[in-house]
């Protein structure tokens, strides 16, 4: 049996593999739905309420009339965490508009939205250890995607193509910018550059999704006051010349980046700067 086998669908848990969808569902058809991530180790979930609050502004966005308290939420990754062994899990939440009976592009009214959520295992979480540290190498590419980034929505097939981008060419992630050649995010992260030891990311507008990872660290941060943040327009000239590039997601923490299109970042090698807002996040994630 896998160890990740029970889930939750429309309010009852089951083997994953009994599990059962109508091929009507909207969320299948149209990718018409919201959908979450949130990390927990032995049990103890990152970035709970700012995740679910980043849940309910997108099923608003597309108006999906559902409204989950977040203790309700709470009590299904529990369970699932339970159920599936504990350990160092994420738990995947999603919620499409639910099955019709036709296949049309209006919203449809009168169906129930499809809840559905499963554990799967994650790497143990980062630590701030330079030798240590998982390092990554990016593409870069320019950003092709729809202007609503900043929703979270199922139909990733923008983000996957990008992905698929700098997974080809041997590489982890792939980097994007807009037309004015300014930095927007990667294809599932957002994305940072040190230079002189101050940090700075793109502010949010609809071509970034507000990335929770991002949410902590720059308040952590802010309220730490030891290493300077920005967030401003940041262009490709800027990421070309950094001293570091980070990548941060909820999976990966703050991830540094050591080559970019096969080009070193500064020295090559994990940046002081990350150890010590590495060091801040892991001592302060807890705290969300």
């Amino acid at each position: 049996v896998n160890a990740m086998s029970t889930v939750y669908l429309n309010g009852d848990y089951m083997p994953m593999d009994e599990a059962r969808i109508s091929p009507m569902d909207r969320g299948f058809l149209f990718g018409d739905g919201i959908y979450e991530v949130v990390p927990s180790y032995e049990g103890r979930l990152v970035g709970f309420g700012p995740h679910m609050e980043r849940m309910q502004d997108g099923l608003d966005a597309i108006e999906i009339k559902l409204h989950v308290e977040h203790e309700q939420w709470r009590g299904i990754a529990s369970e699932l965490i339970s159920r599936n062994g504990g350990g160092n899990l994420g738990i995947y939440f999603h919620v499409s508009r639910g099955a019709d009976t036709v296949r049309h592009h209006a919203y449809p009214e009168g169906i129930a939205p499809t809840i559905y959520a499963f554990a799967f295992e994650i790497p143990p979480a980062p630590r701030p250890d330079k030798s240590a540290a998982a390092c990554y190498t990016v593409s870069t590419a320019e950003d092709l995607r729809w202007k609503r980034c900043n929703i979270k929505s199922t139909a990733l097939l923008g983000n996957v193509m990008h992905y698929q981008h700098g997974h080809a060419q041997g590489n982890n992630e792939t980097i994007l910018y807009n037309q004015d050649g300014e930095l927007t995010e990667a294809a599932a992260c957002n994305v940072y550059v040190v230079k002189n030891g101050i940090v700075a990311t793109p502010f949010l507008d609809h071509q970034k999704l507000p990335g929770i990872t991002r949410l902590m660290l720059l308040e952590i941060l802010r309220r730490d006051g030891s290493i300077p943040v920005q967030e401003r327009v940041v262009s490709l000239d800027e990421l070309d010349n950094a001293d570091e590039v980070w990548i941060s997601s909820s999976s990966k923490e703050i991830a540094p980046v050591v080559e970019i299109d096969g080009r070193p970042v500064g020295d090559g090698q994990v940046g002081d700067v990350w150890l010590a807002a590495q060091t801040l996040y892991s001592a302060h994630k807890f705290d969300f």
